[in-house]
């Protein structure tokens, strides 16, 4: 694609890869959130219905993210070519959370391997919306599985997606989508009407990645040496379960290809709730599970990018 030069993508993902998210720097996730509030407290006292006012809040941060993307980098190359590089792959960088994520499972693994379960419950923490204080061992590594296995789609594959096909503007778009979801999605009050728009976006976003991300799970599978065809089998059993339209793929994906079982029973402020249980055997999440799901998910990861990158080349 004339827009986006070959090698950008891969030197923004090995940033991520090499360094992680860049904090004490300007961070477009920020830009968005910030964006997303100030949107959200005007357009609330419009005398537009929520439902309405969510829509166009979710077009006026979306379309404005991609713009704002666009303008900026079109301008620095005006000004002078690497200028314009540079941004484009700072926004591609800030896009991925692939160190992030397996530095937060991580850092619960090695908690429970040195047997300090407080210190874990305050790791996992940082990764779930679920009530942890109780979890025992095998809780808090379930906690970490899953989400090293729902945010391989969230905070990998599909920035990658869309950065394949449209970019840094394509990979701040997406961002913007996922923000807003994680803003404003939620199935409260609040946010029930307001919140639609961005949920049911986020879904659509997200469906093609979320299925593609389970071909190349597989794969990483085989190759890892854990359960391939287990993999498809615990995504046709049970990825129709998960209350999301896509979680559960990714999350299927990872249960079979590790041999454990993941969802169950879990707390969220104090109101317990019951999610389906995913996989084809019975086994428990341990920290060795947390290590092999990290190692899984950086494999998805480096191959999903080759594929595009071969895919895009090819085509």
């Amino acid at each position: 694609m004339a827009f986006m030069d070959e090698f950008i993508l891969p030197l923004a993902f090995t940033l991520d890869l090499t360094f992680g998210d860049p904090r004490g720097m300007f961070h477009p996730v920020r830009a968005i959130g910030w964006l997303a509030h100030k949107t959200e407290t005007w357009i609330r006292s419009t005398a537009l219905s929520l439902r309405m006012a969510g829509i166009f809040a979710v077009i006026i941060i979306v379309g404005g993210s991609a713009c704002s993307a666009w303008l900026l980098i079109t301008l620095l190359s005006h000004l002078h070519r690497i200028a314009g590089l540079a941004l484009s792959i700072y926004l591609l960088y800030s896009s991925f959370a692939l160190r992030d994520l397996g530095d937060h499972a991580t850092a619960v693994q090695a908690a429970l391997e040195a047997g300090d379960r407080e210190l874990a419950r305050q790791k996992v923490s940082l990764m779930v919306g679920r009530d942890t204080a109780s979890l025992d061992e095998g809780g808090i590594a379930l906690a970490a599985t899953e989400s090293v296995a729902e945010n391989t789609v969230d905070g990998v594959t599909a920035p990658l997606f869309y950065a394949l096909l449209f970019g840094p503007v394509g990979a701040i778009a997406y961002k913007a989508i996922n923000t807003l979801d994680s803003m404003f999605g939620y199935k409260n009050e609040r946010y029930l009407e307001f919140g639609w728009a961005a949920a049911k976006l986020d879904d659509i976003a997200n469906y093609l990645p979320a299925r593609l991300t389970v071909l190349t799970i597989a794969v990483a599978a085989a190759i890892g040496k854990l359960k391939f065809f287990d993999t498809f089998k615990a995504v046709f059993r049970g990825a129709r379960l998960h209350a999301s339209p896509n979680s559960g793929y990714p999350e299927s994906a990872f249960a079979g290809a590790l041999g454990v079982t993941l969802g169950g029973e879990r707390s969220y402020g104090g109101v317990v709730s019951q999610a389906p249980l995913l996989g084809v055997k019975p086994g428990e999440c341990t920290p060795l599970v947390i290590r092999q799901s990290i190692a899984l998910m950086w494999m998805t990861a480096v191959l999903f990018l080759g594929a595009g990158l071969g895919i895009r080349h090819f085509f």
